[in-house]
């Protein structure tokens, strides 16, 4: 029979659990059996710098957190390894990040996903996943703003021009 302080330390875990996946707007859960330590760790700083948090976790602690809630489905997926990557601001870093390592290693692979507690499928993942980044989307949106802005100044700038020419000297009139 465990210890009370080793049971406190569990429901410690799990209530930090589940708040982290209340608190998340996507997350994505991995079996990361069979990569190697560097691999790992280069992962592990991509994710960081992309804001996800990435844990290995035991899947009991998992099912306690997500039992009762709407992520309860992933349930289902709680086999072996387990790893979860959860953010708070970004909809698409994890997903994006997971899957591109996951391509580059057979071992490597995602088991399930969410989006704003909602369970979501390995096709919707991977369909994320392919998705620009946040960055390069408000990029794109600025530029389609931006150029009929800049159709509009050069076309200005092209009525000025030609009115700024000196006219032609005309022939003198004939007496």
């Amino acid at each position: 029979m465990p210890s009370e302080k080793v049971l406190e330390i569990k429901k410690q875990q799990v209530a930090d659990l589940k708040t982290r996946f209340d608190n998340a707007c996507a997350g994505v859960i991995v079996d990361y059996k069979g990569i190697s330590v560097s691999d790992d760790t280069s992962l592990r700083k991509e994710l960081r710098e992309a804001g996800v948090k990435y844990t290995v976790t035991k899947n009991t602690l998992i099912h306690l957190a997500i039992d009762g809630t709407d992520l309860a489905e992933l349930d289902g997926v709680l086999e072996g390894t387990t790893a979860v990557a959860t953010s708070e601001n970004d909809y698409v870093a994890a997903a994006r990040i997971l899957q591109k390592f996951a391509d580059k290693n057979e071992n490597f692979n995602i088991k399930g996903g969410f989006l704003d507690n909602e369970v979501i499928s390995l096709e919707k993942i991977s369909s994320l996943a392919k998705l620009p980044s946040r960055e390069v989307l408000l990029a794109t949106v600025c530029s389609a703003f931006n150029a009929p802005i800049a159709a509009f100044a050069r076309a200005i700038q092209a009525v000025v021009d030609k009115s700024g020419e000196a006219p032609a000297e005309e022939a003198p009139a004939a007496e």
